[in-house]
């Protein structure tokens, strides 16, 4: 099998929900999205609010062909309350980036946008990869790395990166995001440990 052809058995049909916070690192999120639609998964993707400053939902949709979900008020194709159908439906939710807010939201359950909330309704077997991406004194900040902790040891969460060099901000230092192919291959890692449950 070519490598093409083993990444597409592995992503063919899965149900991957990309959830978009607010970061500068957005921008690597398209591509990430473009790579898995073509990978053969169905995708949906929902934003923050926040992350809609940085990239827009069209863009998104244009990559995905689904509706973007940015509001908790939203509806689009579920009968029952759309959050709970987006998290039953999910396979695998791919938060990326995951900045230090949205980490927090998670560890402390606070569902106040889309992402915390879908996140919250999943089942338990459901895999979630965080990305993060911050400044590097966000990253080594005490309370962001007990928030880290807590969604790897109490919500069993699993993380890629994030990755040592240039951000934003004009310093040099963790916090980068990782590459698209990085998370792509730290999910497909993660759907063979696990495997994926049919909904």
């Amino acid at each position: 099998m070519t490598h093409s052809e083993s990444e597409h058995a592995v992503w063919a049909g899965r149900k991957v929900v990309v959830a978009v916070s607010g970061g500068i690192a957005c921008y690597k999120t398209a591509a990430l999205v473009s790579h898995l639609v073509k990978a053969g998964s169905k995708l949906r993707v929902l934003m923050t609010q926040a992350a809609t400053h940085f990239i827009t939902p069209l863009t998104f949709q244009s990559l995905s062909g689904k509706p973007v979900l940015t509001s908790i008020w939203e509806a689009h194709d579920h009968q029952d309350s759309q959050h709970i159908g987006v998290a039953r439906w999910c396979d695998l939710l791919i938060i990326a980036p995951a900045t230090a807010d949205i980490i927090a939201k998670l560890a402390n359950g606070i569902c106040e946008d889309v992402v915390c909330l879908v996140a919250c309704a999943l089942p338990r077997n459901t895999p979630v990869l965080l990305a993060p991406s911050m400044n590097a004194q966000m990253w080594a900040n005490a309370v962001t790395q007990h928030n880290i902790a807590t969604v790897q040891q109490v919500l069993k969460y699993h993380t890629v990166g994030p990755e040592e060099g240039w951000q934003a901000c004009r310093t040099t230092g963790a916090g980068r995001m990782s590459e698209p192919d990085a998370i792509v291959e730290a999910a497909a890692a993660l759907g063979r440990a696990e495997g994926t449950c049919e909904r």
